[in-house]
């Protein structure tokens, strides 16, 4: 399944809905964007703080949360600690499903309907 079927869910893809890119075919150097969207994984609680560092230098964080399950008190935790690092740097922060918690900086807002609803 491709990131954004993943991140919006919907039907299934096959490799054929997909087009090879070449880096080379762009001008745009992306390690030097203003704000970039990290991947990142939760294992445990020590994850947490490279994800807080991240955020709050001002990217934008996809975190997979599939070894937790939502009612996990380790995952509350987790959570907690997130939604105050988005409170604190004016920033937005969203639960995909069961799998990804999506963190964003200041003046970054996850919109909560689709594209096209």
């Amino acid at each position: 399944m491709g990131l954004m079927s993943k991140l919006l869910g919907g039907g299934s893809a096959s490799t054929e809905d997909y087009v090879e890119l070449d880096v080379d075919d762009f001008d745009a150097d992306a390690s030097t964007a203003r704000v970039q969207i990290r991947f990142a994984e939760i294992s445990d609680k020590n994850d947490v703080i490279d994800i807080k560092d991240v955020v709050y230098d001002g990217d934008i964080v996809v975190a997979d949360i599939i070894r937790h399950t939502t009612s996990d008190r380790t995952m509350e935790h987790i959570t907690d600690e997130l939604k105050q690092v988005a409170r604190e740097v004016g920033g937005d922060i969203v639960q995909k499903e069961d799998d990804q918690l999506i963190i964003t900086p200041g003046g970054v807002g996850i919109s909560r309907s689709k594209i096209g609803r």
